[in-house]
């Protein structure tokens, strides 16, 4: 019977580790951008995303811009950190296009 439970966790536990990604959020600023100029800023988390340290300014980073676009992903190289840490400092990337 105990066998049999820890076959199953592990199971879930192997499907659940398979399955996870990066996430990425994209918010349109005007029409969106125009060009392919992209800035590309850090932000920095701790205690899983709790406790914001140092968030980009998209609109500083658009520099002026009237229309583009912004992209926050969670990346591979940011979820590498967040687990090498157990998830104390979790950075984003925030990219901006113009």
């Amino acid at each position: 019977m105990k066998t049999k439970i820890f076959k199953l966790f592990g199971g879930a536990l192997l499907c659940s580790c398979l399955l996870a990604s990066c996430y990425t959020y994209t918010s349109v600023v005007g029409e969106g951008a125009k060009g392919n100029q992209q800035v590309k800023k850090w932000n920095h988390y701790l205690i899983e995303g709790l406790v914001p340290v140092g968030v980009s300014d998209s609109k500083a980073m658009a520099g002026g811009a009237k229309d583009y676009t912004v992209t926050t992903t969670h990346s591979f190289v940011n979820g590498l950190l967040a687990g090498l840490t157990g998830g104390i400092y979790t950075p984003t990337t925030t990219t901006v296009t113009k």
